[in-house]
């Protein structure tokens, strides 16, 4: 096949559905892969190729690039919680790390002249104190945990193989992204809990710390920035990609108390608690802006409200 394909890994995510959709809707040809699917591959099935494939199977994935030769990879495949890396921190470092190295190894074994994306985290980072917020590209990568270790590796993979085998590559580091279809985050679990009040379901919200600040990004305001990225990111370089501004958690829940007619009591759950929580998670973006011109579109109003109606017309099927 001619270098006509753009492939998305991780096509059965929360970010690889929506990716999908918003290269459909510019004409792209487009191929995915999943492995064990945490987001409804109905919302793609009919309008692309999508393959099952686990990236930790060499062969799998060397099947797939040889046949479609894709311009443009958004590796977005991984063991993406961090909850889930202390229970299975070898399969983590496997699915995200070998994972990576197939890709790459698959490209340089077939000469393909693919622009790699590989999709990075802010959790590479670790802690960081009030003083480094907004965090620096530059800033130390000391994650606390094994899937921040693995994107660790991922991001310093990308490197290499652009370093010596001169593959075009761009690392994205992703901070707080949330939007309709996100599961097991603070905005999904607010909206998903508010949707079933008003049902009757619970008639309490659990919440856990109100107090610390997040820079949510909605996940369409992502997608532009990962396409922006291969188009006018600089090749081999990382790139932070974050929301502009830092809501504290309380913000977040009144923001959706405020879509709602209904007034559940509100209590604080210990087992939602964290041990260690970082007060701000904010990421400066001034390098990606400069390079690509990226800006963010969608309000914080706009994404829950969208996340609100997901999960009531979820609940009502």
């Amino acid at each position: 096949m001619s270098d006509e394909y753009i492939l998305v890994t991780g096509a059965g995510g929360f970010i690889g559905s929506h990716l999908i959709e918003y290269l459909l809707n510019r004409k792209e040809k487009v191929v995915g892969t999943y492995h064990n699917a945490t987001t409804d591959l109905g919302y793609n099935s009919d309008k692309c190729k999508l393959i099952p494939c686990d990236v930790i199977n060499r062969e799998q994935v060397e099947d797939i690039l040889k046949q479609y030769r894709p311009k443009i990879i958004f590796h977005l495949a991984a063991q993406s919680y961090p909850t889930v890396s202390w229970e299975k921190p070898n399969y983590t470092i496997e699915a995200n790390m070998c994972g990576t190295i197939n890709i790459f190894e698959s490209v340089k074994k077939f000469d393909l002249n693919s622009h790699v994306l590989v999709a990075c985290s802010s959790a590479e980072y670790g802690f960081v104190t009030k003083e480094e917020v907004p965090v620096k590209e530059t800033h130390d990568l000391l994650p606390l945990h094994p899937y921040g270790v693995s994107k660790v590796g991922q991001d310093l993979l990308a490197y290499q193989y652009y370093k010596n085998y001169g593959i075009d590559t761009t690392r994205i580091r992703i901070f707080n992204t949330t939007g309709p279809r996100k599961v097991n985050d603070v905005c999904s679990d607010f909206s998903k809990r508010i949707a079933l009040a008003e049902k009757g379901s619970i008639k309490k919200i659990k919440v856990g710390n109100l107090e610390t600040k997040r820079a949510f990004m909605d996940v369409r305001d992502l997608i532009n920035a990962l396409f922006l990225a291969t188009q006018k990111g600089e090749s081999g370089e990382a790139y932070n990609i974050c929301g502009t501004k830092a809501y504290k958690i309380q913000e977040i829940l009144d923001k959706l108390l405020n879509l709602t007619d209904i007034k559940p009591e509100i209590y604080q759950d210990p087992a939602l608690i964290r041990p260690t929580d970082e007060p701000v998670i904010m990421g400066d973006i001034t390098k990606f802006v400069e390079a690509t011109g990226w800006k963010q579109t969608i309000t914080l109003e706009k994404t829950l409200q969208d996340m609100l109606d997901f999960w009531r017309e979820e609940l009502n099927k």
